[in-house]
């Protein structure tokens, strides 16, 4: 005989249940409804199913995933223009490329196939722009190490290095993007030390540089063992042999990974369809640089690749009104920034995530 009956209680499996027991499963029933309703709203019947949202189509997100040309929506739109070609209407063959559609990654074109996609973004942007384009795919420098030198003791805060930047390199002026950022800091603060995060790249001010005030310019880092390349799903950013971290804007199906991944804050995402006046585009221009990008993709500084596999200096280089900007081969050890790293107090940003940025700041 079990203790139940001993202790004069009834058997839980054959006998009544007391009415305390009874109490504890009805509201153990009813938070197991509540439960499933809360978390099954779309079950026929259910009193929340009628609050459930109705799915609507989002255009932006649409648009978005058409950045890349590589949308289903848009693969079907464009095959239904091939199958009509197909059956004898030429216009509609027109509205679908299929050699972009279906291009190489852009370090594994072969040269014929990179001169077929210089003639097709010649044509894609004449014909967008109203303008001639000259497309340059020149590769990379041999024996050349590109590396970049700042001197926070110059630097002013005008920002002509981010107009400068952003004229060049073809970035959006309506939403602006702007692939440097030019930081504050108060003097006395970084005196003592100073995190990234603690600076301003809203500032305004009538007259630069402000009291008390030091600045901070930060782009790609260019970083040798870079994150942000270690963790594309896709490929479409690596470091060229002469150290220009690169993006394949064709092939970037904007995950962002690569944002999360930097630790600089140095890509930036185009949420919307980028705006460049017909009569500022820079026409100029390289497939890995400031090619015009589409929406939804990300995008960076690359040292301005157009101009320095040409023997020039960066756009912000030019542009800086006090020669706080170096640029040079760090293989070459005439150069100018070898020479800062050999006789200057260089030190590089978050040095303790050994990432070895080729972007050096020092003390002139």
């Amino acid at each position: 005989m079990g203790n139940a009956r001993a202790t004069g209680g009834a058997p839980r499996r054959f006998g009544p249940a007391s009415p305390a027991t009874t109490r504890i499963r009805r509201s153990s029933n009813r938070s197991s409804r509540s439960r499933l309703r809360f978390r099954l709203p779309w079950l026929p019947g259910s009193p929340t199913s009628s609050r459930r949202k109705p799915i609507v189509k989002n255009p932006e997100r649409d648009e978005h995933l058409d950045a890349k040309g590589a949308s289903r929506r848009k693969f079907l739109r464009t095959t239904a223009a091939g199958v009509g070609a197909a059956a004898g209407v030429p216009a509609a063959a027109e509205a679908f490329d299929f050699e972009t559609f279906f291009q190489k990654n852009f370090r594994r074109m072969s040269d014929e196939e990179i001169e077929a996609l210089k003639d097709r973004m010649a044509r894609k942007y004449e014909k967008k722009f109203g303008k001639s384009f000259n497309v340059q795919a020149t590769g990379p420098v041999d024996n050349t190490l590109f590396g970049y030198g700042l001197d926070i003791s110059r630097c002013i805060g005008c920002r002509r290095c981010v107009d400068a930047c952003v004229q060049e390199n073809n970035q959006s002026r309506d939403p602006e993007i702007q692939w440097i950022r030019v930081l504050e800091f108060e003097r006395e603060r970084v005196v003592r030390g100073f995190e990234l995060d603690e600076g301003n790249p809203y500032y305004e001010h009538e007259q630069a540089p402000a009291e008390g005030m030091v600045y901070l310019p930060i782009a790609c880092q260019q970083c040798e063992d870079s994150p942000c390349t270690n963790v594309c799903p896709t490929g479409a950013t690596w470091e060229e042999p002469d150290g220009i971290v690169v993006i394949d804007y064709d092939w970037c199906i904007g995950c962002r990974y690569c944002m999360a991944a930097c630790p600089y804050g140095a890509r930036h995402f185009n949420w919307a369809a980028p705006t460049i006046p017909a009569d500022e585009v820079n026409t100029n221009i390289h497939p890995l640089g400031n090619v015009p990008r589409s929406r939804g993709v990300v995008e960076k500084c690359s040292f301005c690749i157009q101009r320095v596999r040409d023997g020039r200096y960066p756009a912000c280089h030019e542009a800086c009104p006090v020669g706080a900007r170096k640029f040079g081969n760090l293989l070459d050890p005439d150069s100018e920034i070898s020479y800062l790293l050999k006789h200057k107090r260089t030190f590089v940003l978050k040095s303790e995530l050994a990432t070895r940025p080729k972007f050096f700041y020092f003390y002139g």
